[in-house]
């Protein structure tokens, strides 16, 4: 194997790619429903790779992959983040604030007992609370401490060999205990719980279809018979108020429609609304024709980006009753908030920086658009101006040097480059003609970006790793669990016995705080529809911006305590 070492010493770059591909090949593979993610599987094998020897990736690939996964969580964070401060979600705040203190307070127990050094220290907080970036924020306050280059570069590798062990610990303790354990323990059955959320959620509305499928948005034309003499409100009102006519017929003329056209005997109207309001048109309107004889109505479908201060704090039924009142014909099909769908009930409640898909004529969805926020264009993916800018303001932030005692404290790159993220994706969100970074593309980014950086960790960890483990053997595991299990049983506690809240919304926010997609896609897989996303996406806003800063004061911390 002596070819393939100096090979990978030669090409690191290769190392690179090798590594990600094994990496998320690894992440892929489940084991009772329970994957470690191509984040996880690219540490551990780069950690592998690593202990050959003599292959690492130079200082400013690494650098300037933190910043861009970084500045990137902070941009498609930031509308969510600052839509989430408002009365009524910051109640969810708490489990935010559960989570910082209890893993601070676990890290520095563990710390004086064990006598870690701050990168292990760093490492097990970040694996325990399983947030990958606090491994970049932790090692770029490491890099300025008043130490030896070797020293630093060892403290630096214990971050990443003890992320690694934490992190699977942390995992496998956070999906269980969400997905089953506290269910067992509570009596409940999360589907059935999940199920009378729904129900609350939908107001009364029989809707069963929507649980599993959403609902279709359709056009049909209908010959007027039973309708004759009524106007078009009055036949909008008896459909549910959910649907309209968007054409009328006479003869050989198209009319003008408004709400108070008279419809007479044998028009021929063109009705468009979700398939569930259009079912009984025949009863209420006429038979149906299969030739309207109008010209065809062009349907259009648009993600729109919410924005409307109006809408923040306000549910699905307001924004349905807006577009009654506007007499627009625009439907929600689909609500997403940090990229996760959100279920379309009344109840459900909005944030400005949701993303609304709307499916409608052309000049009703323009007008949903203009009362509602900004359409996203598809067309343009990244506004590489924006973002340099973005990145570049963050990493001057991150020089900014406060020194406490001996101990200098900054952001780093990482606290720089987040809150410019943060802030670039709220001015964006104010300025909608400016800053495009479709989500899409930005989640490749984001992705690579960690990926990236976290084979640089585990490259450079791999030689190190083995005479971590020999140190404290099996006490860097059970550290990882009580990191992970004591902060999520707490905030389980204060969401059934304190907030009271219902069984999906009380595992979502604690699978948010933990910053756990495989938490909560195994929590929503138990409850068979997406309510607990509904407290998920708001914590984990909150937790993703506040977790990653907690990485220079654990390394501060540690150092005291050392």
């Amino acid at each position: 194997m002596t070819w393939f070492k100096e090979l990978l010493q030669g090409t690191p770059e290769m190392a690179l790619f090798i590594c990600l591909a094994l990496g998320y090949a690894i992440g892929k593979v489940k084991v009772k429903g329970l994957s470690l993610g191509g984040i996880a599987g690219t540490l551990i094998v780069a950690i592998l790779v690593g202990m050959i020897g003599g292959i690492t990736l130079n200082d400013q690939v690494k650098n300037i992959a933190f910043a861009l996964f970084i500045f990137t969580l902070g941009y498609l964070s930031g509308p969510s983040f600052f839509a989430s401060l408002n009365r009524r979600s910051l109640r969810y705040g708490w489990f935010t604030l559960i989570e910082v203190v209890a893993v601070l307070g676990v890290t520095a127990v563990a710390t004086a007992v064990l006598h870690l050094d701050a990168g292990t220290a760093a490492g097990l907080m970040a694996g325990g609370a399983t947030e990958s970036a606090v491994v970049g924020t932790a090692t770029d306050a490491i890099a300025k401490l008043s130490l030896p280059p070797g020293q630093i570069q060892a403290l630096q590798a214990n971050v990443g060999t003890a992320y690694s062990i934490s992190y699977i610990c942390g995992l496998i303790t956070i999906v269980l205990l969400t997905s089953q354990i506290a269910p067992a323990i509570g009596r409940f059955s999360i589907r059935d719980e999940a199920v009378k959320l729904w129900r609350q959620l939908s107001k009364g509305r029989v809707d069963e279809d929507a649980v599993t499928v959403m609902p279709a948005v359709v056009g049909r034309a209908q010959r007027v018979s039973a309708a004759a003499g009524q106007t078009v409100a009055q036949v909008e009102a008896a459909l549910g108020g959910r649907a309209t006519v968007e054409r009328v017929r006479r003869g050989d003329e198209t009319l003008d429609v408004g709400p108070d056209t008279r419809l007479s005997h044998d028009d021929v109207v063109v009705l468009f609304g979700l398939r569930e309001d259009l079912v009984h048109a025949d009863q209420v309107v006429g038979p149906e024709v299969a030739d309207p004889g109008t010209d065809a109505i062009e349907l259009d479908v648009a993600q729109v980006f919410l924005t409307n201060k109006a809408l923040n704090g306000a549910t699905v039924a307001d924004l349905r009753k807006q577009a009654v009142e506007q007499q627009s014909g625009a439907y929600l099909t689909g609500l997403t908030r940090m990229e996760s769908g959100l279920p379309i009930q009344p109840g459900t409640v909005i944030n400005t920086g949701d993303v609304a898909r709307v499916t409608g004529t052309k000049k009703d969805v323009s007008a949903f658009v203009k009362a509602t926020g900004f359409r996203i264009d598809t067309a343009v993916k990244a506004d590489f101006i924006f973002i340099a800018l973005g990145i570049i303001l963050g990493m001057l932030i991150g020089k900014i040097t406060i020194p406490l005692g001996d101990i200098p404290l900054s952001l780093g790159t990482g606290g720089g480059c987040l809150l410019s993220g943060l802030f670039f994706g709220w001015l964006r969100a104010k300025h909608p003609t400016i800053g495009q970074y479709d989500s899409a593309a930005a989640s490749v980014i984001k992705d690579l970006g960690l990926s990236t950086f976290i084979c640089a960790v585990g490259l450079s960890s791999g030689p190190a790793a083995v005479a971590l483990i020999q140190k404290f053997g099996f006490a860097l595991p059970v550290t990882g669990v009580l990191i992970t299990l004591i902060p999520a049983t707490i905030s389980l506690l204060v969401a059934f016995k304190v907030m009271k809240l219902p069984a999906p919304l009380a595992l979502g926010a604690v699978a948010g705080q933990q910053c756990s997609t495989p938490a909560i896609t195994a929590v929503q897989s138990q409850a068979g529809n997406t309510t607990p996303l509904m407290s998920y996406t708001i914590v984990y806003a909150l937790s993703n911006v506040v977790l990653p800063l907690l990485g220079p004061i654990v390394v501060g911390m540690a150092n005291a305590i050392g």
